[in-house]
């Protein structure tokens, strides 16, 4: 009877180290493919960090992220595609989700010394907005900036001057970044009023410009909320606050 019991131990104990190195092979197996995959991609789009290459939730395909834009690789490095990948079970947006996780750490990225916040005394939800100075509704929604922070959302303002570095709104950006302060000196500029500003170091208008290119951006106002959801175009002060409670929701779940 003991050694019965001790024959149906040994077995259970094989079969469970089979199951184990299985598992180890198949992980070597992926980790090499991987590599493979980084170096062939990184050799043709010297752009694309090997980071921003990784497993993918679909079997022999790899992730291949440049800030919100998403694409996918085969294992052997061959074939791209670009597009949303919808796991219909689940129904989720596996694309979307990858991409609100870029916005996140982009924007988690940007000390709070680079942008232009506006706070409420009490901090229900804080959302990233790139703004252009001159467009209609970027004015629109500053108007409302009071509203917005009696709700208690907070704003954290980006440049982004639609028209590019020629512009007069590129011009705008750089003296509003320029003043002693910025806050007022924004809120004049967007009724066109007059402020004080000097010369100073306007790199942070670009950096903000080309973040708006890489998470996505069509246009302006442009907001982002907290789980990397990006919403373009303008949403009234309760819009926002029932968008970002809905959103804080289904976090939850």
């Amino acid at each position: 009877m003991k050694i019965n019991v001790l024959i149906a131990r040994l077995a259970v104990l094989i079969i469970g180290l089979s199951v184990s190195n299985t598992l180890l092979a198949g992980d070597a197996e992926t980790a090499a493919e991987l590599e493979l995959v980084r170096n062939k991609v990184s050799t043709i789009f010297t752009e694309i960090s090997p980071e921003n290459i990784r497993v993918s939730p679909v079997d022999g395909w790899y992730t291949v992220r440049k800030g919100a834009i998403v694409a996918y690789i085969s294992g052997d490095g061959r074939f791209l595609l670009q597009g949303d990948l919808i796991d219909l079970d689940q129904q989720i947006n596996l694309s979307e989700a990858e991409r609100n996780d870029a916005r996140v750490d982009m924007l988690a990225a940007v000390p709070e010394s680079q942008t232009i916040t506006f706070s409420p005394d009490e901090v229900r939800y804080s959302v990233s907005i790139f703004t252009d100075i001159d467009c209609t509704y970027c004015r629109r929604l500053h108007g409302q900036i009071d509203e917005y922070l009696a709700q208690g959302i907070e704003i954290k303002y980006l440049l982004y001057p639609r028209g590019g570095p020629a512009s007069n709104s590129w011009v705008k950006a750089e003296n509003v970044w320029c003043a002693d302060d910025r806050n007022e000196a924004l809120t004049l500029a967007k009724v066109d009023k007059s402020f004080e500003t000097h010369s100073c170091d306007t790199s942070t208008v670009s950096k903000h410009y080309a973040i708006g290119r890489d998470v996505g951006l069509t246009g302006t106002p442009a907001i982002v909320l907290p789980d990397g959801t990006l919403m373009p175009g303008y949403l009234p002060p309760a819009q926002l606050l029932q968008t970002l409670s809905e959103a804080e929701k289904v976090a939850s779940n």
